[in-house]
């Protein structure tokens, strides 16, 4: 179809926009040949008339359809122009966040200016071994590809990298050359990989710098090559520089700085080691501070110098060269600070004694004064004189900036040679990988000579990326028989020879470089001359003489003039040179010794004597030297540009382009118009203008078919897909151009494929339609019909209903009128009562007042009597009294005159002092008393009440008396005023006396007044006291159900805690474990690899090694520890084996070998150290707890120390009774001790009998105690620690009522007999309350602290009893372990009775007692090394004893045999009378029961035939026959299928058995050393034969059970038979060996699993993620340029079918060999853990499989996964639960994703999932049809909000390589050893069964 009839309706278009570049649009009219514009409506929804333009009539650009947007690869693209490849790349950038996009062969790589997490080594792994279009997008994809083809066409590659500063490119080449590493190893152990990426860190150092683009821009070109071998491993590397920016070295702009290195030592000047370079800050310096901007915000200079120290060493620059490369630094930065000044104006001076020049000279060994003279002075040669010019102050400080660029350009250049050699090593190189880290395209607003280079560079790049693209589509064409039309292109050869053509730029430039007086000015008019007239691409700028314009490919270019000849020349003052040198400084002269051989960095450090190295060259030399130097930079650079690029046109090229979003470091930013400017600068847009001129579209047929099957008829499917696909083109495209059938492609011109999606969106959207029309009829019409039932049925409920209502309301009518009735008459009736009832109380009130009246009348005239009765009575009185008072006046004066008389008398006896005393000695006395009374009563406080009254009646008593005393000095008075003059002195006393009296008075109202408030205060404390009882009681209920839920809470509390304890101790076991199986792994893999090289050395030295010698993994088998006499004779052996060995191996090598063997081990004893020192800890917490429970209970340990002492009383018992038992069987030899019918062996079977009963009461006994102890622990451990008080008071917290809490105060009263706990007792409740309360202040509880002073006794009796409880707990566990041990030994005594019995019982008599002898002769022995172990002077005295028995034990031997001798003559004459009486009654009569009967004439029981033990034999030099036939040359399919499982187990054991059996331990050591060597043997041999080690892992394991088994461990014995339990092993002790086993058995299991994943993992993205298990769900989308594997099901693809036959395989081959079940559950689990970290990961890493689709079919495939488990009964192994993230994920992809509840959904069903990987599904999510919606960007932040909070690792993808840490469950065996038979098939005749 025509172009133009896409300009349709609804279609969207690219038009162009100043801001954006591209806006998109929508037509809401059809375009129509001849419209001169289109309407269209922009996104914002606003209307445009788009004016098309006239001469060419060209329409905007055809917007891709949705689905296209965001592809992997812009190729896929079925528009190819700028707009969609600009919003393509945005769309991934700023949606999806994925920096990486493919544009055909080129890698787009963006820069994040953020760190993201997709380059760890998982990333790495997932990457390796893909195919490029098979993940998504990644510099690592680029990587592989590269080392993939090199590989496989064995043809060098490049990687080259491009792009402008700041866009990443360093980063990039440094993350392709950790790939390589990663992936290829090293093929020496001089770790080159880690030598390449030491380089790294050197050259940033030394050659980055920040500028206002980037931090760490690199200010140079380089050219890495990655050397491999013949097996493809990084075996060195070279480095090419190009255009080392060196004006950089002495200026920096605004917002940049110099090179990394020099901040970084300014940094690190503090350091004692940099302490003479003199350096201080970076502002101090000039060659540091002109950019204003010394630190990068992140950027640690001083660690950064710590790194780049760390690599010089690593690459071998030792520390004295180090220390030189850092005083040139330091010398360059001096220089800089030198200060030259004027000294007229054509001289200049330095002023003598500058400091910095000074340090200068110090640091690079030279004279001030020459330096200073060649600063400043320049030396012209002529052909007959030589001068001296001085130089001007300008022109000498460029010389010495001149100079500081040339020796920091010797130096790098000496660092990068130095780097080379480091990295190169002696193995031929057999081809490389080249990494080309080069400058992009620039252009600023002041382009130099630099700009000039770098932008020429990049036309050559350019070419040689142009004819690439241009041969790869020629290929592609050529391949699939395309006709070939002729591209046309864009070549910039015309510019090329602009510039480097002959008389082209760069020739005129070096021309006018040799010319004497040539400038920038002559050099640009020869350029205005040579090409303004004749390139096109030539310009003159409009305003000025001194630039030139060059149309680069990329844009037009300015270049300024100014300083190009000064830059091309590059010329330095040779008279500086010589001085430098003439240097005592060693590196510096060899920096500038081109001609000579440099010194090795490595070597030895060169002596002292510097000049030495200058030696007198011929003249020829220096002319040659002078030459070459005069060679321009522009010549050198272009020669080394043309040896790069005839590099690149020899291998295969690899292209990155680097875009740099914005120019202001914004993370995930992107600003359109920087972004197409590089596009078009780094050829993107070309490969797409390439792509889109052929046919960019391409699609096999049967991806075509399955995308496009919908537009087929049933009668258009042939069975031929090609035909098909070919019939039905023709008639959906008419155009034959637009299309080109290829072998196996279909060629689409660009657009077809967005139209051939349209026709597929309409038929599906007709479809929908159709689906939907009929849908919704029939949900109208099951609609209709349920309205029409339920309206039928709402009518007949409403009929009811309304019957209904009128009947009630009917009823309701008759019951209203008999209600009104009724109600009616009770108003009447109610009204009537109201009126009688208001007539009586009107009645009532009114003769209630008239009575009233009455009365008052009546009370008044009463009270009118009264008071006149009272006046009349006044009125008498007052005249009485005025009588009185007249009488008494009379005597008064009477009186006063006989008084006066009187007081004359006294005044003479007034006078004396004696007098005067007596008369106060009375009151004195007085006033003490009462004073005394006070004080009394301030101590009878709690008494004052009664008191009180007491003290009233004696003061009444007192103040009587005082009354009557004060009468009688009244009368005195009279008397002294009788007597005169002595009346004044008594008058002035008594005034005294007076105001004595009224202070005792305010006193005693005082204390009243006290005592009153007292009273007061004492009641209303009583009564807050009764408040707050009653209060303390409510607390104390609530307290109660407080410390009940308390107590629940706490319960289930310390449930949780120990679950989560319990689960966290499961956890470190399983790291634990994990860590010591994969150092197992490590240990397994050097040991193979010493092996392999031990194989190499005696292949090479072919010296044959008679004997046998202990190999390496002998060692492994930790036999070192066994303790074997004869192990040392083999230990020295291997040892002189292993010297051999070495002599032929590279020692350095076999030191590598020996200290990685050396740090494992370490590792190995630092984890079992780490191991002891948690179990030392769990022993100090565990005593820790222990002291707790100690300090927290009392005397509990009563009962116990009774059934200890019983226990003690038993156990003597039971040794009386052995000891009895003994004598017994020795006391009477002659009585025949052994027979069945002696009374010995009554005594025996009595004593016996009795010691076993007794034995199992012990037993319940100690369990019963063990069971106590074991709980008052584990409630001790739950009790916290708090202060003393708060430990109290949870103490009576945990009591449960007030009952408990009162015997607990009883017994403390009983015990606290200290006085100060005498005081008045509390009652319970309150004591309960007070406890319990929320806060308790014990000394504010009550006033007088009773309960404060409860509490320090508890604390005391709690300390008291705590040191008894932990004293008692001592002794008690001491003897408990004691009274343990010597039951253990009673029983294992008893044990060896019984043994010795049943074995005594089966011999003949004759060996009856010989064996009893040497059984008595064992144990004495066994005690005599025990007791010579524990005490040497005591084990003197047991000998003594032992010796004693011994001669007894002889004696009685000695009769025992005269005893035999005896009953052999009796046998004989029993015998003849048994012949008589017949055999039958013979047998009758020597029954056991008679024999029982007569105990004189013991039978001997007759002999059984000896039967098979279970055991075989086999001769010494039969071990490697047994091992040979049974490990080595076995079949494991032949015993699988005809033998019983683990058949070669039970034989190995039974042969041991049988060397424990004869006690010969060197036989026992060499048959399980052999049989372990042979087990790792076959395995190294056949270990990628799953069947093999099956096999071997389930015969390893049952060899073990077997070891367990019958190791006579009680623990291994319980599921044991009788006879099973017989067949223990009886001499050695094998738990070493078990341990050993049990490692190999782990090495096993890993490499089962390692074998597993090998055959799975190539099928499990196949059948997993692309298969389609249903058919027809998900249709395949365009592809690009890279081809994608096909989802469709072709021929020899692994499909989900395939892995569950692999998986049943597996299973059914584990079963076979008889693996334990519980191993098998093992197994499967980390099969499916493989099988779903690899499908999320690629799930994870592959753009095009996040699809809706795509998630049902993983679910349909993790069900039938299920079911496959359903089906082999192994739901509960956990394999389910690993598949559990990759259900999630694929549930991610299916649930709705808009709204924040679908957030919030989404959140709580991805627990599996990490925050990343849930986000990267998200991002990676992808519409397959135009019906899905894409995720938008707020829902993903939404979702990360939401899950900001928790705590993960921030891994993307799941570690593959993980293996779950194996354990193997003991499994005994119920198959008889003795039933056992040996089948012929084995070849093991020469072994005899016993």
């Amino acid at each position: 179809m025509a172009a133009s009839e896409l300009y349709t309706k609804c279609a969207r278009v690219w038009i162009p926009d100043v801001e954006e570049v591209w806006k998109s649009a929508e037509l809401i009219k059809d375009y129509k040949n001849g419209d001169a514009s289109l309407q269209l409506m922009l996104e914002d929804g606003t209307n445009i008339d788009h004016k098309l333009d006239p001469k060419t009539k060209n329409l905007p650009y055809l917007r891709n359809p949705d689905i296209l947007v965001g592809e992997n690869d812009l190729t896929a693209l079925s528009y190819l122009h700028e707009p969609a490849v600009l919003h393509n790349l945005k769309v991934r950038f700023i949606d999806s966040k994925l920096i990486y996009t493919y544009c055909g062969i080129v890698l787009v790589a963006i820069n994040p200016y953020e760190t993201l997490p997709i380059y760890g080594t998982d990333i790495i792994n997932a990457y390796s071994g893909q195919n490029m279009g098979d993940m998504d997008p990644h510099i690592f994809a680029v990587a592989e590809e590269a080392y993939k083809q090199m590989a496989r066409d064995e043809r060098n590659q490049s990687i080259i990298v491009s792009g402008e500063s700041g866009a990443g490119k360093t980063v990039s080449a440094k993350y392709a050359m950790r790939y390589f590493a990663t992936v290829s190893g090293s093929a020496s152990e001089a770790n080159v990989e880690e030598k390449v990426l030491a380089s790294n860190p050197i050259m940033e150092a030394i050659g980055n710098a920040k500028t206002t683009r980037n931090d760490n821009s690199s200010r140079f070109g380089k050219y890495i090559e990655i050397g491999f071998d013949t097996r493809f491993r990084i075996i060195g590397a070279n480095m090419r520089t190009y255009l080392l920016e060196k004006s950089r070295v002495v200026f920096q702009a605004d917002e940049e700085r110099n090179y990394h290195i020099f901040y970084q030592l300014c940094a690190s000047s503090h350091l004692p080691e940099f302490k003479n370079l003199k350096l201080s800050s970076a502002n101090d310096f000039l060659y540091t501070r002109q950019g204003r901007s010394p630190v990068i915000d992140g950027v640690d200079d001083t660690k950064e110098l710590c790194s780049t120290r760390n690599a010089f060493s690593l690459l071998g620059i030792n520390e004295s060269y180090q220390k030189g490369l850092f005083q040139v630094l330091a010398a360059i930065l001096h220089l800089g600070n030198v200060e030259i000044k004027d000294r007229d104006s054509d001289s200049s001076i330095i002023p003598p004694n500058n400091r910095h020049l000074t340090a200068f000279c110090e640091l690079v060994g030279v004279t001030y004064q020459d330096m200073s003279q060649w600063l400043c002075h320049r030396k012209l040669k002529t052909a007959t004189e030589t001068y001296i010019k001085p130089l001007p102050r300008l022109q000498a400080t460029n010389a010495r900036d001149a100079l500081s660029k040339h020796i920091y350009a010797k130096l790098f250049n000496w660092i990068v040679e130095h780097v080379n050699k480091a990295l190169i090593t002696n193995v031929k190189q057999h081809s490389f990988i080249g990494v080309l880290d080069i400058y992009g395209f620039e252009t600023f607003e002041i382009n130099s000579f630099e700009q000039f280079c770098i932008n020429y560079a990049n036309e050559k790049l350019q070419q040689q990326f142009n004819m690439h693209v241009f041969k790869l589509e020629q290929e592609e064409y050529m391949k699939e028989q395309i006709p070939w039309t002729l591209i046309d292109f864009y070549d910039n050869q015309p510019c090329i020879n602009l510039i480097e053509a002959k008389m082209g730029i760069l020739d005129l430039l070096d021309e006018e470089c040799r010319m004497p007086r040539g400038s920038d000015d002559s050099w640009a008019q020869k350029l205005y001359n040579t090409h303004l007239k004749t390139c096109s691409l030539f310009e003159k700028p409009r305003m000025s003489n001194r630039a030139f314009i060059i149309q680069h490919f990329a844009d037009k270019v300015e270049y300024q003039c100014d300083g190009f000849l000064e830059k091309n020349k590059d010329t330095v003052n040779e008279e500086q040179i010589n001085v430098l040198k003439a240097s005592k400084f060693d590196l510096l002269v060899e920096l500038f010794q081109d001609e000579e051989k440099a010194t090795s960095p490595t070597g030895q450090v060169p002596g002292t004597g510097g000049r030495t190295r200058l030696s007198v060259k011929p003249e020829k030399s220096r002319e040659t030297s002078s030459r070459e130097h005069k060679k321009t930079v522009g010549c050198q650079f272009r020669n080394s540009l043309q040896m790069l690029m005839d590099t690149l046109n020899a291998t295969t090229p690899h292209y990155v382009r680097c875009i740099k979003p914005n120019d202001f470091k914004l993370a995930f930013s992107f600003d359109p118009k920087r972004a197409v400017q590089q596009l078009r600068a780094c050829g993107v847009l070309e490969t797409i203008r390439i792509s889109a001129a052929g046919f960019p579209s391409r699609w096999t047929y049967q991806e075509f078919f399955s995308r496009y099957r919908v537009l087929m008829k049933q009668k258009d499917v042939l069975p031929d897909k090609k035909l098909t696909c070919r019939n039905v083109l023709e008639k959906l495209v008419q155009d034959q151009d637009k299309y080109q059938f290829g072998k196996t492609k279909i060629f689409f011109r660009a657009g077809q494929v967005a139209y051939l999606e349209k026709l597929r969106a309409d038929k599906l959207r007709a479809a929908c339609i159709r689906i939907q029309k009929t849908i919704r009829c029939w949900l109208a019409r099951k609609k209709y019909l349920r309205k029409r039932n339920a309206a039928i049925t709402i009518q007949r409920f409403t009929r009811g209903y309304q019957a209904r209502c009128l009947a009630k309301f009917l009823r309701r009518t008759q019951a209203a009128t008999i209600i009104q009735k009724y109600q009616r008459m009770c108003v009447e009736k109610k009204r009537y009562r109201q009126k009688q009832a208001a007539a009586l109380a009107m009645q009532t009130i009114l003769r209630a007042y008239m009575a009233r009246q009455k009365y008052q009348a009546l009370l008044r005239e009463h009270k009118a009597v009264i008071i006149q009765k009272h006046v009349r009575g006044w009125l008498a009185r007052c005249w009485y009294k005025r009588c009185l008072v007249s009488l008494v006046y009379l005597q008064c004066c009477f009186r006063r005159m006989k008084a006066r008389r009187e007081l004359k008398k006294l005044k003479i006896e007034a006078r004396s002092v004696e007098h005067f005393k007596k008369l106060n000695k009375g009151m004195e006395n007085k006033i003490m008393q009462l004073q005394r009374k006070i004080d009394e009563q301030n101590k009878d406080n709690r008494l004052i009440s009664d008191r009180l009254a007491g003290l009233e009646t004696s003061y009444t008593a007192e103040s009587e008396r005082m009354r009557g005393e004060l009468g009688r000095l009244r009368g005195v008075e009279e008397d002294a005023k009788n007597k005169g003059n002595q009346v004044n002195s008594l008058l002035e006393e008594l005034e005294k006396l007076r105001k004595e009296l009224s202070a005792t008075q305010q006193e005693k109202k005082t204390i009243e007044d006290w005592a009153q408030t007292y009273r007061d205060e004492m009641e209303k404390m009583v009564s807050e006291l009764k408040d707050q009882n009653g209060s303390l009681k409510k607390e104390k209920d609530d307290l109660n159900r407080s410390i009940q839920e308390q107590s629940q809470q706490m319960t289930e509390k310390m449930a949780r805690l120990i679950a989560e304890e319990t689960q966290q101790l499961e956890t470190d076991l399983n790291e634990e474990r994990s860590r010591y199986q994969n150092l197992l792994t490590e240990h397994l893999r050097l040991e193979e690899k010493y092996d392999d090289l031990k194989e190499e050395m005696a292949l090479s030295s072919n010296v044959s090694k008679p004997g046998h010698r202990r190999t390496d993994s002998t060692h492994s088998s930790n036999e070192s520890e066994y303790t074997y006499n004869s192990e040392y004779a083999e230990l020295e052996e291997g040892s002189r084996a292993a010297e051999d060995v070495t002599r032929g191996i590279d020692t350095p090598l076999t030191l590598k070998l020996q200290k990685r063997l050396t740090e494992l081990e370490q590792e190995k004893q630092s984890l079992r150290n780490e191991l002891e020192n948690k179990e030392e800890q769990f022993q100090r917490a565990r005593a820790r707890d222990d002291a707790e429970f100690k300090k927290a209970r009392g005397a509990e340990l009563e009962y116990e120390s009774l059934k200890r002492q019983e226990l003690e009383s038993e156990n003597k018992k039971l040794r009386h009774d052995l000891a009895e038992m003994r004598q017994s069987l020795l006391g009477h030899p002659a009585t025949g001790a052994g027979a069945p019918g002696s009374p010995a062996y009554k005594v025996l079977l009595d004593q016996l009998n009795a010691s076993c009963e007794e034995l199992e009461v012990r037993k319940e006994e100690v369990l019963i105690l063990r069971s106590q102890l074991v709980s008052q622990k584990e409630a001790m451990q739950h009790k916290e620690t708090m202060t003393e008080p708060s430990v109290y008071v949870e103490d009576v917290s945990k009591l449960k009522d007030a009952d408990e809490i009162k015997q607990a105060y009883i017994g403390l009263k009983d015990t606290n007999r200290s006085p100060r706990f005498m005081c008045k007792p509390l009652e319970v409740s309150d004591l309960l309350s007070r406890l319990r309360s929320a806060a308790p202040d014990f000394h504010k509880l009550n006033e007088d602290g009773e309960l404060w002073l409860v509490n320090q006794g508890l604390k005391e009796t709690i300390r008291l009893l705590e040191h008894q409880l932990q004293t008692q707990r001592r002794s008690y566990d001491n003897e408990v372990e004691a009274l343990r041990g010597e039951l253990q030994n009673v029983k294992e005594e008893n044990n060896r009775q019984q043994q010795l019995l049943a074995q005594n019982l089966q011999l003949p008599p004759e060996a009856r007692i010989e064996a009893s002898l040497q059984h008595e002769i064992t144990r004495l022995t066994n005690e005599n090394l025990e007791l010579l172990a524990d005490d040497p002077t005591a084990s003197r005295e047991a000998r003594v004893i032992i010796l004693r028995r011994m001669v007894d034990l002889m004696e009685q031997l000695e009769k025992q045999d005269r005893t035999i001798r005896k009953l052999k003559k009796q046998l004989k004459v029993y015998s003849k009378r048994i012949g008589e009486m017949g055999a039958g009654q013979a047998e009758g009569q020597t029954s056991p029961g008679q024999m029982v009967d007569e105990p004189i004439h013991p039978v001997n029981i007759p002999r059984r035939e000896k039967d098979f033990q279970g055991m075989l034999e086999y001769k010494k030099e039969d071990e490697l026959k047994l091992v040979k036939n049974l490990i080595l040359e076995l079949k494991p399919r032949g015993v699988a299928v005809n033998l019983i499982p683990g058949l070669p187990a039970y034989i190995l054991f039974m042969c041991l058995r049988h060397a424990d059996y004869l006690n010969d331990d060197q036989k026992v050591r060499t048959l399980l050393t052999s049989t372990i060597n042979s087990i790792k043997k076959i395995l190294k041999k056949r270990g990628d034969d799953f069947e093999t080690v099956s096999f071997w892992l389930s015969n390893t394991c049952r060899f073990l059970h077997c070891l367990k088994q019958y190791s006579g461990d009680p623990a291994f014995m319980k599921h044991n038979s009788q006879r099973q339990n017989e067949h223990s092993l009886s001499n050695f002790d094998l738990a070493e060996y078990r341990q050993v086993i049990s490692d190999l058995a782990i090495q096993i299991y890993q490499q089962l699993i390692k074998c597993m994943e090998n055959i799975l993992q190539p099928m499990i993205v196949s059948g997993m993620l692309e298969h389609e298990t249903i058919q027809g769900v998900s249709g395949v989308k365009p592809t690009g340029l890279r081809k994608r594997t096909s989802s469709i099901a072709d021929e020899g693809t692994d499909t989900l079918d395939s892995i569950l036959r692999q998986l049943s395989a597996f299973h059914s081959t584990m079963c076979q060999h008889g693996t334990d079940p519980e191993l098998i559950k093992q197994v499967v689990k980390q099969q499916f853990y493989i099988i779903g970290a690899v499908t999320l990961n690629n799930l994870l890493l592959r753009k095009d499989m996040c699809s809706w689709s795509k998630g049902m079919q993983i679910r349909y495939n993790v069900s039938q996964l299920e079911e496959w488990l359903r089906d082999k009964g192994l739901m509960t192994c956990g394999a389910k639960e690993t598949l559990e993230p990759l259900i999630q994920a694929a549930q991610l992809l299916q649930v709705k994703k808009k709204t924040d509840e679908d957030a919030e959904a989404i959140c709580s069903m991805c627990l599996a999932l990490t925050t990343a990987q849930i986000v990267k599904v998200l991002n990676l999510y992808t519409p397959v049809n135009e019906f899905e919606e894409r995720v938008s960007v707020a829902f993903i932040r939404t979702i990360q909000t939401r899950l900001r909070d928790r705590c993960e690792t921030p891994q993307l993808l799941m570690d593959t390589k993980m293996i779950y840490p194996v354990t193997f469950p003991f499994n005994p065996s119920s198959l008889a050893l003795e039933t056992i038979q040996i089948p012929t098939s084995l070849n093991l005749g020469f072994l005899t069964r016993v």
